[in-house]
C-alpha cells in the first residue's frame, strides 16, 4: 500500500513538472518613472483637453530633458537640429532643455538659417500655405480658409511664428495632432512638439525670441 502510494505522489509530481516546463514566462512592461507620467500626463486645465500621452510608443530619447549642451549661443535662445529630431532651449552653465521634435518630410520644406519669434498664440486658427495647397490639393484645399482652434487643428495648443527680418517666414513651432510622429520626418516643414512639450517651450521664451535652424 505504502509503496503504490509513493508511487501515485511521485507520478503527479512529474506530471506538474512537465506542466511547469511548458509555461510562457511572464514578461513585464518596463516602469515608467511617475516624473515623467505626470509630465505627459491629461492636460485638463486647457479650453480643450489634451489627452495623456501613451509612452510606451515613444522612445525615451524624444521626452523632455535637461542635457549638457556647449554652444555659443546665449540662454535663451532656441536651436532646432533638424537632423537629430532636437529642439534645444539653451539654459546656463552648458545646460540646455532639450525636446523632441518632428520636421519636415522633405529637406526643401524645411526652414533653415535664424529667425526671431514674431509672435505666440495660444490655441491658434490654422490656414495652409498656398504651396501646402498646390502640393496636396485634396488634402489642403478644403481648409483654404482656415480652420478654427480645436482639437483637430494641426498646429495644437499653441504657436510661436517665425519671423525674419520682420516679416512672416510662414514657419512655426507648434503642436500636433500626431503626437507618436515626433522623431520623424513628417510635417509640411514646420517644427513640431508633443502637445504637452510645446506648452512646456511656449511659457518659456517670450516673443523675440532668437531661434536658429540647423539643416544639414
Amino acid at each position: 500500500m505504502i509503496s503504490r502510494r509513493l508511487f501515485l505522489i511521485g507520478l503527479s509530481a512529474t506530471a506538474l513538472a512537465a506542466c511547469s516546463t511548458t509555461r510562457q514566462p511572464v514578461v513585464q512592461e518596463p516602469t515608467i518613472d511617475p516624473y515623467y507620467l505626470r509630465m505627459y500626463g491629461p492636460v485638463t486645465n486647457e479650453a480643450y483637453p489634451i489627452a495623456a500621452m501613451d509612452l510606451r510608443r515613444v522612445d525615451p530619447k524624444w521626452w523632455r530633458q535637461e542635457v549638457p549642451y556647449f554652444t555659443t549661443e546665449r540662454p535663451g535662445t532656441i536651436v532646432v537640429d533638424t537632423p537629430a529630431h532636437y529642439l534645444y532651449l539653451v539654459m546656463e552653465n552648458g545646460r540646455a532643455l532639450r525636446y523632441g521634435i518632428g520636421v519636415g518630410k522633405d529637406e526643401a520644406l524645411v526652414f533653415r538659417g535664424d529667425a526671431t519669434i514674431g509672435r505666440k498664440a495660444e490655441w491658434p486658427r490654422w490656414t495652409p500655405t498656398k504651396s501646402m495647397i498646390a502640393r496636396e490639393p485634396d488634402r489642403y484645399g478644403p481648409w483654404a480658409n482656415g480652420m478654427g482652434a480645436g482639437p483637430e487643428n494641426p498646429l495644437g495648443p499653441r504657436a510661436l511664428y517665425l519671423y525674419k527680418n520682420g516679416a512672416d517666414t510662414l514657419f512655426r513651432i507648434h503642436g500636433t495632432t500626431e503626437p507618436y510622429t515626433i522623431g520623424t520626418n513628417v510635417s509640411s516643414g514646420c517644427i513640431r512638439l508633443m502637445n504637452q512639450d510645446i506648452i512646456d517651450l511656449y511659457a518659456r521664451v517670450p516673443s523675440g525670441t532668437r531661434v536658429t535652424v540647423i539643416n544639414a
